[in-house]
C-alpha cells in the first residue's frame, strides 16, 4: 500500500515526470496535473489525494488562487508550495491561506519527501479527530 497518494501540479511537464518517477519509486501514488483548474478537475473524481505539491507560477490560474479554491472544497487536503527564489514572499502567503509549508526550487527528492510524509501525518491526525468527534457524538445519542 501506499504510504500517500500525492498530486504534482505544475506546469513544467519533465519536472512533473522527473518528480513522478522519483516519487514512485518510493511507494507513493502519484497524479499529475500541469494546470490549476486541472488539479481541481481531478481533485473531484480522486476523492483519496492526501497531499498536493503545488507550483507557485502557472500560466492561467496560479498556485494561490488553486490553493484558495483547494482549500474551500477540500480542507483536509494538505498542500505544499513549490517556489522559485522571486516568489517567497507569494509563498508566505499561501502559507496564510492554508498551505502546510513551502519548498523551493529545485527541491532535493529527500526534502520533498520528508514534506509530504509530514503533510500526510497531519491529514491524518486531522481526520482522526473527526472521526473521534462523530464517535462520541453517536455515543452521547445512544447513552442519552
Amino acid at each position: 500500500m501506499a504510504i500517500a497518494v500525492v498530486m504534482l501540479v505544475d506546469d513544467e511537464v519533465p519536472f512533473v515526470e522527473t518528480m513522478t518517477k522519483r516519487l514512485t519509486k518510493r511507494d507513493l501514488t502519484i497524479l499529475s496535473a500541469f494546470s490549476g483548474a486541472e488539479a481541481l478537475e481531478k481533485l473531484k473524481q480522486q476523492k483519496n489525494v492526501d497531499v498536493v505539491v503545488l507550483d507557485v507560477k502557472m500560466p492561467g490560474m496560479d498556485g494561490i488562487e488553486t490553493l484558495r479554491k483547494i482549500k474551500q472544497t477540500y480542507p483536509l487536503v494538505e498542500v505544499v508550495m513549490l517556489t522559485g527564489h522571486a516568489t517567497v514572499e507569494t509563498a508566505i502567503e499561501g502559507m496564510h491561506l492554508g498551505a502546510f509549508d513551502y519548498l523551493m526550487k529545485p527541491c532535493e527528492v529527500e526534502q520533498l519527501m520528508a514534506k509530504v510524509e509530514e503533510a500526510k501525518r497531519k491529514k491524518g491526525a486531522q481526520e482522526q479527530k473527526i472521526l473521534d468527534a462523530r464517535l462520541k457524538e453517536i455515543i452521547g445519542r445512544v447513552g442519552g
